[in-house]
């Protein structure tokens, strides 16, 4: 069994490739049950232990652990550590074990600009970036494979942490670090939010026209990203309707406020590949995508690393 480092992942993971592949695997469907979700009472806070198989009906098999813990930030260290055991599906045979978070990141970020690139206005050109975790770095650069980026702005609680990232972007695009997030969302033709908030970042007041509203942090019942007004004023698309339904905090939380109800779900990613359902339907549309996580994502980045390494002599 190979082992395939973060190094590794990364470079096997360019953005249109990984984009495409998890386009195909959301059109053709993998068997992916429910996954297991395990909460750890630690000496220093709740930690979270993430279980998500997957496997093509006649192909690979895999499965990623996860472990969420959100006090690492105080120790400088990232929020979400783990690993994928991807099998062959013929007799089951482990091919390779790839360093997790790598892998999540990019799935992670990749799934968001594959729905920036149903939803958002195709001539979107400015990204606000909320959060400043390991996440950010890799939505402004997904983002950026699917739509003509040309200015970014990095909100953080912490605004040095926000110049940083900032920084590692200034040569590439018009970007700054801001104080006030009111108005950088005012501003915004998409909005991405990448926290582990447990309270309203982004008002439903704040949001323009035709603005996009990627929200990928809040993947608990109790953790949410936006306002209840947030979900009343947009045209709601999720990653799996088995996910919103278990786990996105936002649509739970303004379901519970009266504002918001599942059958107000637009369509889920498979549909909008599929052509099933419609995306966008106007230029004015405020379009929210909420995704928690999808074990399709992660299976189809291990299937693009493992293929890409194995074209290599």
């Amino acid at each position: 069994m190979r082992v395939v480092t973060a190094d590794e992942v990364a470079a096997a993971l360019p953005w249109d490739a990984l984009i495409e592949r998890l386009a195909l695997t959301f059109r053709e469907g993998v068997e992916a049950p429910p996954r297991h979700h395990h909460a750890m009472h630690r000496p220093d806070g709740e930690a979270t232990m993430l279980l998500m198989p997957a496997w093509e009906r006649a192909g690979y098999i895999g499965v990623k652990m996860v472990n969420v813990f959100p006090q690492n930030a105080e120790h400088g260290l990232p929020a979400i550590a783990g690993v994928y055991f991807l099998s062959e599906g013929a007799h089951g045979r482990p091919l390779a074990c790839l360093e997790g978070s790598e892998l999540t990141r990019r799935r992670t970020a990749a799934a968001s600009a594959l729905a920036a690139r149903e939803l958002a206005r195709e001539d979107a050109q400015s990204l606000l970036v909320v959060g400043t975790g390991k996440l950010a770095p890799m939505v402004i650069e997904a983002h950026a494979a699917v739509r003509p980026i040309r200015r970014v702005r990095v909100w953080g609680r912490n605004l040095e942490k926000a110049r940083q990232v900032a920084a590692e972007y200034a040569e590439r695009f018009d970007c700054e670090a801001v104080e006030d997030l009111a108005a950088a969302a005012r501003e915004a033709d998409v909005i991405s939010c990448v926290t582990l908030s447990t309270e309203p970042l982004i008002r439903g007041e704040w949001l323009t026209p035709g603005t996009h509203l990627d929200l990928i942090g809040a993947f608990r019942p109790s953790m949410r990203e936006t306002d209840a007004e947030c979900l009343r004023r947009s045209q709601v698309f999720v990653d799996t309707y088995a996910g919103a339904r278990g786990e996105a905090g936002d649509l739970h939380q303004a379901i519970a406020e009266g504002a918001f109800s599942f059958n107000d779900i637009a369509a889920d990613l498979a549909e909008l590949l599929k052509g099933e359902k419609p995306g966008r339907t106007s230029p004015d549309t405020i379009t929210l995508f909420k995704s928690v996580g999808a074990s399709l994502e992660d299976l189809a980045a291990a299937i693009e690393v493992w293929e890409q390494l194995e074209k290599r002599p």
